[in-house]
């Protein structure tokens, strides 16, 4: 359903019953709210938990920001490696308050929350500047944006800044596209939860076929780059929160968890051997009652 979101129009699925406790699930950098699975929505369901999920703004079914145009990738890097301020589209924060008008769309005054990778950086900001709309907080795959902290490797870089090949007909074309985003998992999946190639390819089918926007992924990306005050305000969090994190994440290492329990007071960390920057199907279990347990602190 479309929903008017601090002004924005955003696409929100709920799930499980109204008397569950309200879970709000953000997703990533140029994710949909399909790439939260349905499987793990199920286990969350089982919990207890009432699920929110959503396309954030930009991409998905959510209202688009074409209008705002292409930022300049490069020299947003090179001004975030210069320490120097970065001019965004929209910001991090902005997504932040495009999730309180999720609740505020849906009636709710408080939630648990769960942001993965970009998505936990906007849980973050929820932590810190609309601390009384969260019940509890779980930062799954995700940095405080320290610059001190180590990056990606050259490799993982390359992958993430590479294109789709072009191509001459629309079927070659999302067939090229799902090869870019198969050899994309194989570099920051998980080592030790490799899925299952064909099963991979038809999950990711299903968000291209649903929408793709490749310029709100630039978009997001500057506005990730353009967050550079977020660690200094990590100490205001007081709600109960988890930092879950894989051992073998090749997109943000695992230091960046360390990083984040550190700075979030009464914190706890969970560390996963062999986990990657996704959302294996073996791990649904684990991460849906890590969720729980910290709900229960609440």
């Amino acid at each position: 359903m479309q929903l008017s979101c601090n002004g924005v129009r955003l696409e929100v699925e709920v799930h499980g019953p109204d008397s569950g406790e309200p879970l709000l699930m953000i997703m990533g950098l140029g994710m949909q709210l399909v790439a939260w699975p349905d499987g793990l929505v199920d286990e969350l369901v089982a919990q207890g938990f009432r699920v929110i999920r959503f396309d954030n703004r930009d991409v998905g079914l959510s209202q688009p920001f074409d209008e705002l145009g292409l930022p300049n990738i490069p020299l947003a890097a090179l001004l975030h490696t210069l320490r120097l301020p970065v001019k965004a589209p929209y910001q991090i924060a902005d997504l932040a308050r495009d999730a309180v008008g999720v609740l505020d769309a849906l009636g709710i005054a408080q939630a648990h929350v769960c942001g993965a990778s970009m998505g936990g950086m906007v849980a973050q900001h929820l932590g810190f500047a609309h601390a009384s709309r969260v019940k509890s907080l779980t930062l799954m795959m995700t940095t405080s944006g320290d610059r001190g902290l180590p990056s990606e490797s050259l490799k993982v870089r390359r992958a993430l800044l590479s294109r789709p090949r072009r191509a001459s007909t629309p079927e070659q074309k999302l067939e090229n596209i799902l090869d870019h985003y198969v050899s994309l998992y194989g570099v920051i999946g998980s080592p030790g939860y490799p899925p299952e190639p064909r099963q991979l390819r038809e999950r990711i089918a299903v968000g291209v076929r649903r929408s793709f926007r490749p310029q709100a992924v630039a978009r997001q990306l500057v506005a990730i780059a353009a967050d550079d005050r977020r660690a200094d305000r990590l100490p205001r969090i007081s709600a109960p929160t988890l930092v879950i994190h894989g051992q073998h994440d090749a997109l943000i290492p695992v230091a960046a968890a360390h990083d984040l329990a550190r700075r979030i007071p009464d914190s706890q960390l969970d560390i996963i051997p062999g986990w990657g920057h996704d959302l294996p199907e073996p791990l649904w279990p684990q991460l849906a009652a890590g969720i729980a347990r910290v709900a229960d602190r609440a």
